[in-house]
């Protein structure tokens, strides 16, 4: 009974803080075999909420949860979520919001014991629209139906796979950052001397070369695709040009991700722009913060799947016009090198590099885990499955251009799977943060980055990192999806700093071919530069058994140092 108490508490107070939309009308019903029905008075939230008094209704629940829980739930009840009822109108009426209110659905369950979807997205809408605005417990108010009945048998099987889905990504975390330390004094053991990084250039700072901007809107009237671009070119000069980086300059392409758009990665443009890179930030229209600010507006339709092939296809007409570009426009002429190509992503954007990179579309695989994972906890997969509305087709979306990539909490492990994945070829680094919960760390780059057959890969992980730390700080114009405090994670400032010198290291090493830069691939260079709680990770290799190991739920062999895989770097 005692652990009874402690799941129903738990699975109770789970349900009411973290699925906002709608628990009920004037009560909120559970039934838990075999003790029986139990329900709770709306009226006792509300008074909660609004006194911080727990009445004789709430005490039963109240009494096994801490403080801290309680407090956390009188936050969540009073907290009023600033969005419109058009913008609740167009995100729960699309093809993926209406996937997301039924899978809610089959959660939170209409008096009739009906999958709650219709009454979810209604009292949604109902609450955004009146004066007291979208509360937990306006919304509760206004539930089409005397009673929401939890489903709580579900409710208890998300709660578990949410909780096994947590600890196995723990275990393969702290298992990664052990055979880090483990690769670390192998690597120095067999060097017999160790790097004073104090004494070496740092990457972290930014380099000799100034730059200029040059704004720029292309116009692919093939697909009716305005694209604006702003391509930072280095300024050489005398004083700051090494004979070994003069122009013309090699070439970078960031490729932003959903809803954001050219300003979520100045700071790395920049900053590579000082190391004698040219950088072209594009934006990809049918995806970015405009067209979502459209969409939310009702001015605009919600993303086609189309975009999965129309992101790659707008970087290869951006190289097509820079191209063209360089041979006419004296601002241009001469200042980019077209043999030595680069594009970093996050996460659209790193499925757009990734795909440009050779990784092709495996509709068999998208399939498959579109339609056996309709319950999974990889929130990716609702962006991924919409590629399932793409025509089937061998679509050509490689660039040989490409010569190396970057991406930063990519999606991909559906839509490529591991036979798209291993078409990679080139140097790739994947980023990986490991509290993404909308990219998961696991399933989105752990396992993908063993799936990739090029010698020179690289694994970047970043403890405590979530979705959103690698990106700028947003702007007015492109914080159309203001993102909770919470989900932010730490400080960013140290994760900026690592992927400005990761980055300059490894297109150094494998864009240009200048191995004196392949020290900073190293653990012990992570180790150098890491602060808590952003802790850093390189690897060149992952163990792949034991790294199933523990996906299936049993203890690793313990590795010995012969076991790690070399890597290759240039000559």
């Amino acid at each position: 009974m005692k652990k009874f108490l402690k799941y129903l508490s738990l699975g109770l107070l789970s349900t009411v803080c973290t699925a906002t939309p709608g628990l009920g009308a004037d009560r909120i019903s559970f039934y838990y075999p075999p003790f029986g029905e139990f329900s709770l008075s709306v009226n006792s939230l509300e008074t909660f909420a609004k006194e911080g008094k727990i009445d004789e209704d709430l005490s039963f629940y109240a009494s096994r949860a801490t403080p801290e829980q309680l407090a956390q739930l009188r936050d969540l009840l009073q907290q009023r979520f600033n969005v419109t009822p058009t913008l609740v109108s167009q995100v729960t009426y699309s093809p993926v919001g209406e996937q997301l209110m039924k899978r809610l659905g089959e959660l939170l369950l209409t008096e009739s014991r009906k999958n709650g979807f219709y009454a979810i997205r209604a009292a949604l809408i109902l609450a955004a629209a009146d004066k007291e605005g979208l509360t937990v417990v306006n919304l509760l108010r206004l539930f089409p139906s005397d009673t929401i009945r939890v489903n709580f048998a579900e409710g208890l099987r998300i709660v578990d796979d949410l909780s096994q889905l947590l600890k196995r990504r723990d275990q393969v975390v702290a298992f990664l950052k052990k055979e880090a330390l483990r690769t670390s004094l192998g690597t120095a053991s067999r060097n017999g001397q160790t790097v004073d990084f104090s004494q070496k250039l740092d990457l972290r700072s930014p380099g000799k070369f100034r730059w200029d901007i040059k704004s720029l809107e292309l116009n692919d009237i093939s697909r009716n695709r305005r694209m604006p671009v702003d391509l930072y070119l280095p300024v050489a000069t005398p004083q700051n040009t090494p004979a070994t980086s003069s122009p013309p300059f090699p070439l970078m392409v960031i490729s932003h991700g959903v809803a954001s758009d050219r300003s979520t990665f100045v700071y790395l443009a920049k900053h590579l722009a000082s190391y004698g890179f040219a950088v072209a930030v594009l934006e990809h229209p049918g995806s970015n913060a405009e067209r979502f600010e459209q969409y939310f507006a009702g001015l605009a339709g919600p993303p086609e799947a189309q975009e999965f092939i129309n992101r790659p296809l707008d970087i290869k007409f951006l190289l097509d016009e820079l191209q063209r570009l360089e041979k006419v426009d004296p601002n241009v002429q001469g200042k980019l090198n077209f043999q030595q190509v680069g594009a970093i992503g996050h996460s659209f954007g790193g499925y757009t590099v990734l795909s440009l990179a050779g990784a092709k579309i495996n509709f068999d695989q998208l399939r498959r885990d579109c339609n056996s994972n309709n319950s999974s906890l990889n929130v990716s997969l609702v962006l991924q499955c919409q590629a399932i509305e793409l025509p089937p087709a061998s679509y050509q979306l490689k660039d040989d251009r490409i010569k190396v990539v970057i991406a930063i909490n990519p999606v991909g492990s559906a839509i490529f799977g591991e036979s798209g994945i291993s078409q990679i070829k080139v140097p790739v680094m994947l980023v990986t943060g490991s509290q993404d919960i909308f990219a998961p760390a696991v399933s989105e780059q752990i396992r993908p980055f063993t799936w990739l057959s090029s010698l020179n890969k690289y694994l970047v992980l970043i403890e405590n990192a979530t979705h959103f730390t690698a990106i700028d700080e947003p702007t007015a114009e492109n914080n159309v999806l203001p993102v909770p405090q919470a989900l932010l994670g730490p400080d960013r400032t140290a994760a900026y700093s690592y992927l400005n010198a990761l980055s300059v290291a490894f297109l150094e090493s494998y864009l240009l071919n200048r191995p004196e830069y392949s020290s900073y691939l190293q653990q012990s260079y992570a180790q150098f530069i890491s602060k808590e709680p952003l802790n850093l990770s390189i690897f060149q290799s992952v163990p792949t058994l034991q790294l199933n190991q523990i996906l299936n739920g049993s203890t690793p062999q313990s590795l010995e140092p012969s076991n790690s895989q070399p890597v290759s770097v240039p000559p």
